[in-house]
């Protein structure tokens, strides 16, 4: 099978926004991978970071968690307040970088 970039060579063979072509392909394959990145670290990112400040808080206001007594219940909130937040990081990370690629566009 023919790879899929030489089929496009081929195609844009006559015209002179060849290397245009190319240059917007590079760009756009730059701006597809820094979304991608920004989402999986607001994907892990956000839920530790939340799990963490939930757990430091429930035991800084509640005198009874990490008591023998209290059986991991404030730890299993934190986890899963932690494993709800995963989604809305992910959302977070994605439109930080589709409003980065967008203000690098405006600029110029």
């Amino acid at each position: 099978m023919p790879d899929a970039f030489l089929l496009r060579r081929k195609a844009y063979a006559g015209c002179g926004s060849l290397p245009w072509m190319l240059f917007a392909e590079r760009v756009m394959i730059g701006s597809i991978a820094r979304v991608v990145i920004y989402g999986l670290l607001g994907l892990v990112g956000l839920p530790i970071a939340t799990t963490l400040l939930v757990l430091a808080l429930s035991h800084a206001f509640d005198p009874r968690c990490g008591t023998p007594g209290d059986s991991g219940g404030c730890e299993m909130g934190a986890v899963s307040i932690g494993v709800l937040a995963a989604l809305p990081g992910l959302a977070i990370g994605v439109a930080l970088a589709i409003f980065q690629e967008w203000r690098k566009r405006q600029r110029g």
